[in-house]
C-alpha cells in the first residue's frame, strides 16, 4: 500500500481527493460506477475511505486518465484483475510494465544468442533446417 498516507484508518472524501488527484465529485461518481470502490459511511452519512479504497481510486484514475480506457473498459479490467488476484500473486498492471518486461526478455535472448560460438550456432541452424 501507499507509504505516504497518514497513519489513520479512515480518510474523508476531501483528503482522498487530494491524495488521488481528482475532485470530490469525481470520487462520488466513480463510487456509483465501480462496485469495487465502496467507502463506508458514518452515522452522519459522510464517506469514510479506507486505505484499500484509496488504492482502488488510484487504479481507477490510472486506467481512465493515464491509459485512456472508458468507464466500461476500466470496469471490465478491474473485475478481471480482482478475479485473477487470488490465482496470480503478481499482475502486469499496464502497458508500460508489459513493454519493460518484453525489453528485458529481448535483451536476455540477444545476450544468450551472442554467447553461443558462431560455428556452433551455424551447426544448430543447419540441423534445424534438415
Amino acid at each position: 500500500m501507499a507509504r505516504d498516507l497518514p497513519e489513520k484508518k479512515y480518510f474523508k472524501i476531501g483528503e482522498v481527493a487530494d491524495l488521488v488527484g481528482v475532485k470530490p465529485h469525481v470520487l462520488r461518481y466513480w463510487e456509483s460506477e465501480f462496485t469495487c470502490l465502496k467507502p463506508v459511511k458514518s452515522r452522519s452519512k459522510q464517506r469514510l475511505f479506507r486505505r484499500e479504497d484509496i488504492e482502488t481510486a488510484k487504479q481507477i484514475k490510472e486506467l481512465l486518465y493515464d491509459q485512456g480506457l472508458t468507464i466500461s473498459g476500466a470496469q471490465k479490467l478491474l473485475k478481471k484483475r480482482s478475479s485473477k488476484s487470488t490465482a496470480q500473486p503478481q499482475l502486469i498492471h499496464n502497458a508500460t510494465d508489459m513493454r519493460q518486461l518484453l525489453r528485458a526478455m529481448r535483451t536476455e535472448i540477444t545476450s544468450l544468442r551472442d554467447s553461443i560460438p558462431a560455428s556452433r550456432a551455424a551447426k544448430k541452424i543447419n540441423q534445424v533446417e534438415k
